[in-house]
């Protein structure tokens, strides 16, 4: 196997495959880039055995061949090398023989025989979605995540596709038990059994997957294979294994009778958040809110550090209510809104506070109160 590649070239299709490669290092080989040289392209691949990418970019390639090596070794490597071509040249007995100007770098891999199957995504039925579109979904749901692994049903972003007042939509729905977000939008994909049905994306294939929108200009294409879902933006190719569960109903814990509407300027509120919970308790982030008429007083105390309280201009003539939130999640929250202005609705200071957009019923928030 030998070939000669571009620095550019060679360091972004490692860097590509990063992400995926096992860190924990339980199998030797998963922490390993299959390189594989052919038809004047080298092809990147790495797996975890839950999310799988595989990738290619041109090269002179002198004699084909496959071989896998350390991810993050040969990428450390490839990234001080100077901006000139590179030889990569494997040996019979799996030494790596690495040129570069006046470098010279040889290292040991593994066979490729012991490497995971990746397989080929042939006869099978793709749809295009909007980047963008993916991108702004992604950022409204993934921060409501849960983290907790016990959780497994969790530990994603259950997608379906849905009919809302007469329109076909895309439906992302997240939630870690204390909040939940949910944003959906207008789509050409009613017509997807997978989709239909509803699936969850695991947490690693959601990562890899926003740095995939982050890198397409027009759309990606979207597939099934058995229990995999199939993301190719140009020559790349991202394979994640569905999560396995039931999500929950998450309609339930969507309140219906909250009648209690405030609506506040998103930038005024977010940056207050941020000062008044510097000096929220350390464990519970909490943080009081005291809605009067036209005023909304934030408070937080800390027994160590002190207190700090501050008053934000609001729409609202109801009712004096108090009420605690996790300063963390509401600030989450309004980092992933683009609008003005939001609406806050209640019903109590016991219920869960809905926050959506003024305009729209497209995106909308859920956070359990706390007792403060």
């Amino acid at each position: 196997m030998y070939f000669i590649i571009s620095k550019d070239h060679f360091l972004k299709g490692l860097g590509k495959v990063q992400g995926i490669v096992e860190k924990r290092n339980t199998i030797p080989i998963l922490s390993n880039v299959l390189i594989e040289a052919k038809d004047n392209e080298v092809i990147f691949t790495a797996t975890d055995l839950e999310v799988g990418m595989q990738t290619s970019y041109e090269s002179d390639v002198k004699q084909n061949g496959k071989i896998t090596v350390s991810a993050k070794k040969i990428y450390e490597i490839v990234k001080e090398l100077p901006d000139k071509d590179i030889s990569f040249k494997a040996k019979d007995n799996s030494w790596i023989e690495i040129k570069c100007n006046k470098s010279i770098f040889n290292i040991v891999g593994l066979s490729s025989d012991e490497f995971p199957f990746f397989p080929a995504i042939q006869n099978i039925s793709y749809f295009d979605v909007n980047s963008e579109i993916i991108k702004e979904m992604l950022d409204k749901t993934s921060f409501s995540i849960s983290n907790d692994e016990t959780k497994y049903n969790l530990n994603g972003i259950f997608v379906k596709t849905i009919n809302y007042k007469n329109e076909n939509k895309l439906r992302f729905v997240s939630t870690d038990g204390h909040r939940l977000s949910l944003i959906q939008k207008n789509t050409e994909v009613s017509d997807i059994s997978e989709l239909k049905k509803g699936i969850i994306i695991p947490k690693k294939g959601i990562t890899e997957l926003r740095k995939i929108v982050d890198e397409s200009f027009n759309s990606i294409k979207i597939g099934f294979i058995d229990n995999n879902l199939v993301v190719i933006q140009g020559k790349t190719t991202v394979l994640m294994r569905l999560v396995d569960g039931e999500f929950p109903d998450y309609d339930r814990v969507i309140p219906k009778e909250n009648n209690i509407d405030i609506e506040i300027n998103v930038n005024e509120f977010f940056h207050a958040l941020k000062r008044i919970s510097i000096l929220a308790s350390e464990k519970s982030k909490g943080v009081k809110f005291l809605f009067k008429e036209n005023i909304l007083e934030i408070s937080s105390s800390n027994p160590d550090y002190g207190d700090a309280k501050e008053d934000l201009t609001i729409n609202y003539n109801g009712p004096e209510l108090s009420i605690g939130f996790n300063a963390k999640y509401l600030i989450d929250i309004m980092s992933s809104f683009t609008d003005k202005n939001i609406k806050i609705s209640i019903k109590d200071n016991l219920s869960p506070g809905l926050l959506t957009p003024v305009d729209s019923s497209d995106y909308i928030a859920v956070v359990m109160p706390m007792r403060i």
